[in-house]
């Protein structure tokens, strides 16, 4: 298996993990558990706050004992597990428990697996990143229209059945041959080691981070409140579920072409694109609450967020030095994926409240800022380019 196809499969095989995790855990325990919505929403939100403490701190620690490959079957196994501990959990007790201890395992696979093909990037192992990122949003599809047939037919019990399934598969992939890159122990450099201050230290990281952390929180009501608004604006029930899925195909397009489509545009390009993209999906949600006017807005996910992420990756594959990608990695997704979005949850979730509109017209407090300071760094860039060119005449 070549290293595309294997980088492939590896992201195609987690996210139809999470394609099962993401939308459907909460109403599984609340469903088959026989729990409250308020307990189930406590329960979650701890997790987030251990996933986000997860892949802050303990990812790129280990990251730093151990290769890539360990660390992926390490905690795919530790994932597997914490599964397995739901099947006799049944009181508020222990699912918080069992809860948090997945938290710990899982979600580091997301920043392992973009560290990892960061890595191949960066030793000219792996030519289209966006390629073989598309399809783990792929995977995302899939997961859910095979589990919509399945918890049909056999009800929301398959959910758990259907998680351990795809993890086991996850799992035994892992044992396959990897490139040989991710199986190498890191080294110590004493000239790259040092804490994640030192990340700062990096010339604009900083302030791409703040960009990405502001364009990720924007999604906070859509991924918490966009399935009970498409409800509010009655959307046929049948089709609330392709309607959520038009955002990933747009995302699955996205990274198909990005690598040739956008290869010549800077990060600070991207992100201003990136920003202006996500401030027009809200404001067409809040404008126009319709059905027909929602669907277009969800184009606009490959821009809000496929176009931030893939953009962050770009910054990280020609910024940042190999052993220093997990540390990266581990902040992305902690403060950009998982705590910033529970931040501005709450706040949407109040917003909500208020007229469900505003929920999203909200989101454009990240939004319009992340596209100022895109804008900022594209001057700064282009300035800095402006010099280079000007001292080599």
């Amino acid at each position: 298996m070549n290293t595309q196809r294997w980088m492939s499969s590896q992201f195609f095989s987690f996210y139809m993990t999470w394609g099962i995790f993401l939308p459907y855990w909460t109403g599984w325990m609340i469903h088959t558990k026989g729990i409250t919505v308020s307990q189930a929403s406590f329960i979650m939100s701890l997790g987030l706050v251990i996933r986000g403490l997860s892949t802050l701190l303990v990812f790129p620690y280990l990251s730093g004992k151990f290769s890539s490959k360990a660390l992926l079957n390490g905690m795919a196994i530790g994932t597997l597990i914490a599964l397995l501990c739901y099947i006799p959990a049944s009181s508020f007790t222990s699912l918080l428990v069992v809860t948090l201890l997945l938290h710990f395992f899982y979600p580091t696979l997301m920043p392992a697996l973009d560290s990892a093909a960061g890595a191949l990037v960066q030793h000219n192992q792996l030519r289209h990143y966006g390629k073989s990122r598309s399809w783990g949003s792929i995977g995302f599809v899939v997961a859910g229209m095979i589990l919509s047939v399945f918890t049909g037919a056999l009800g929301d019990e398959a959910i758990l059945w259907a998680l351990l399934l795809s993890t086991l598969g996850f799992v035994c992939l892992g044992f396959m041959h990897a490139p040989v890159v991710l199986s190498k122990k890191p080294e110590t450099d004493p000239a790259q080691k040092g804490g994640m201050i030192k990340l700062f230290h990096i010339k604009h990281f900083g302030l791409v981070l703040i960009i990405v952390i502001l364009l990720q929180a924007a999604h906070a009501s859509y991924y918490n409140y966009g399935y009970i608004f498409l409800q509010e604006i009655h959307a046929p029930k049948y089709l609330i579920g392709l309607i959520i899925n038009i955002a990933v195909i747009a995302e699955i397009i996205f990274f198909a072409v990005a690598d040739q489509a956008f290869r010549k545009f800077s990060v600070a390009s991207l992100l201003t694109l990136a920003a202006l993209g996500s401030s027009v999906r809200w404001l067409l949600v809040f404008a126009f609450p319709n059905v027909a006017v929602f669907c277009i807005a969800q184009t606009l996910h490959a821009c809000s967020f496929a176009m931030g992420h893939y953009a962050f990756m770009k910054y990280l594959i020609q910024h940042i030095p190999h052993a220093q990608i997990p540390k990266a990695q581990g902040m992305y997704s902690a403060l950009a994926l998982s705590w910033s979005t529970a931040i501005f949850t709450i706040f949407g979730g109040y917003l909500y409240e208020v007229e469900p509109r505003y929920a999203f017209l909200g989101m454009i407090l990240c939004t319009i800022p992340a596209m100022l300071l895109a804008l900022v760094y594209r001057r700064v860039e282009y300035k800095h380019r402006k010099d280079v060119a000007a001292s080599s005449v």
